[in-house]
């Protein structure tokens, strides 16, 4: 072979050698299914940002809180339907003073409460006699304070006073001061009323406790 001849085929061997290393691969040549890389995003500012990845699973949405509930307040006061129910005083009532058996000087005791608040007529009536010293003495039991006479306004209650027979040993006053009993201290300005002729015996005077009507308390 001659020499030409041999240069020849070199530079063909050569040429299809650079040939096939400039050309595609085969899997490029053949569309390969090769996942192509995620190209980056241009933000606002011009600058490349990369795409956000998708979750593995959607977030669970947070459990609203529970709302506190508003405790139910307190009814006012107590439940015992007479906790406001003070005594009553001279402040509260109006007094008057009848007379029911002349013999032995015996009297109608009344009070109405004048107010707009219930009120309890406690134990018995504090009376004194015109300008005797010291009080009509206490005849008879009276309920305790829970137990006492109610009076709602309007309402009235009763005592019997009694000055005793004529022994010869009292005197005669024609008017009685009132004071109501309240377990308290409130200073309290007397009520009057007229008694003419009325006759105190020192040992024999007397004053039932407050009742709900006035027979019973004429009786005892």
């Amino acid at each position: 072979m001659s020499t030409v001849r041999k240069a020849a085929i070199a530079l063909a061997a050569v040429s299809a050698l650079a040939l096939t290393a400039c050309g595609p691969t085969e899997d490029g040549a053949a569309g390969g299914s090769g996942t192509p890389a995620a190209s980056p995003t241009a933000g606002p500012s011009g600058s490349a940002t990369a795409a956000p990845s998708p979750s593995a699973s959607a977030s669970k949405s947070a459990a609203p809180k529970k709302t506190a509930t508003a405790s139910k307040s307190p009814k006012p006061g107590s439940t015992d339907p007479d906790f406001d129910v003070f005594p009553c005083s001279t402040f509260d009532v109006t007094f008057t003073a009848n007379l029911a058996e002349p013999t032995t000087s015996s009297y109608l005791l009344k009070i109405t409460n004048k107010g707009t608040k219930a009120c309890r007529a406690l134990g018995h009536p504090i009376v004194t006699f015109g300008d005797l010293d010291g009080q009509a003495t206490q005849r008879g039991a009276a309920p305790g304070i829970e137990d006492a006479l109610r009076l709602e306004p309007g309402q009235s209650a009763y005592a019997g006073l009694m000055g005793g027979a004529n022994d010869g040993k009292g005197k005669t006053v024609n008017s009685i001061a009132l004071t109501m009993s309240t377990e308290s201290d409130l200073k309290q300005t007397p009520l009057k009323a007229s008694t003419p002729g009325l006759y105190v015996s020192p040992t024999k005077n007397s004053v039932t406790a407050w009742m709900n009507n006035a027979e019973d308390a004429l009786s005892l």
